[in-house]
């Protein structure tokens, strides 16, 4: 899905809906790469803190202390991890094959209640995403809390709008993008999200919100040109302006 070849703007006879899949498929490495660079950054320092907070009461603790249970599963999702790095997205959902690494899938069920739990259902919706199982990815997706993680919630968000546009589910893909942009707040996420939300409000016949999506894109190029999104926004207010 994702070494398809599109083209910047799409022909006007091409579908509106077309032109939308056209954007994903453009841009979908570059949206789910955020979202693993994040967690990449973000496991790692849970990892240490929580190997710190174990070995400091290690000599004191039972392995099923809540400490122990924390760490070990942290330790689990960062085994998996290096198989979805190598794009072992099967593995790394349901483990490997010598039984030595927990899926993310496990993970997730295992250790429901901590943070290694819920980085594992992200993980785990994007490995369905990889995989195009959009159904399986909007719902563990679906099941990330990113409240508290400032950092991979947009772009958590983010993959969860592009789920929802994969299964038909427009209205919440739009608010969905819509509220991811908002929370990015930065010239690289946000434009990427405005435009896939306005892209799908255009498959609608919604052409005046679209057009406010595209102004707030057009907002971010007064601010800074180093976005390569931002360049290109004068064509999509072009065409809903018409």
């Amino acid at each position: 899905m994702a070494n398809k070849n599109v083209t910047q703007s799409a022909p006007e006879t091409q579908p509106a809906q077309s032109k939308h899949e056209a954007f994903i498929l453009k841009y979908k490495n570059a949206i789910i790469g955020a979202v693993v660079a994040l967690l990449v950054i973000i496991c790692g320092i849970i990892v240490y803190n929580n190997h710190k907070a174990g070995k400091l009461q290690e000599a004191q603790t039972a392995m099923t202390n809540p400490i122990q249970f924390i760490e070990n599963g942290m330790s689990q999702i960062g085994d998996a991890t290096s198989l979805f790095g190598s794009k072992q997205f099967e593995q790394a959902l349901n483990g490997d094959s010598t039984g030595t690494v927990m899926g993310f899938l496990k993970i997730a069920d295992e250790y429901s209640s901590t943070k290694a739990g819920n980085l594992a259902n992200l993980y785990a919706g994007l490995c369905y995403a990889h995989m195009d199982q959009w159904e399986n990815a909007v719902k563990y997706l679906e099941k990330f809390n990113g409240v508290d993680d400032i950092l991979i919630s947009p772009a958590a968000l983010g993959a969860l709008g592009n789920a929802y546009a994969h299964v038909n589910q427009q209205d919440k893909a739009v608010s969905t993008l819509t509220k991811a942009a908002e929370q990015a707040d930065n010239i690289m996420l946000s434009p990427i999200y405005y435009i896939q939300a306005g892209e799908i409000l255009e498959s609608q016949g919604k052409k005046a919100d679209a057009l406010k999506l595209y102004q707030k894109v057009k907002d971010m190029k007064s601010i800074s040109q180093s976005s390569p999104y931002v360049e290109m926004i004068d064509e999509y207010i072009e065409r809903v302006s018409e």
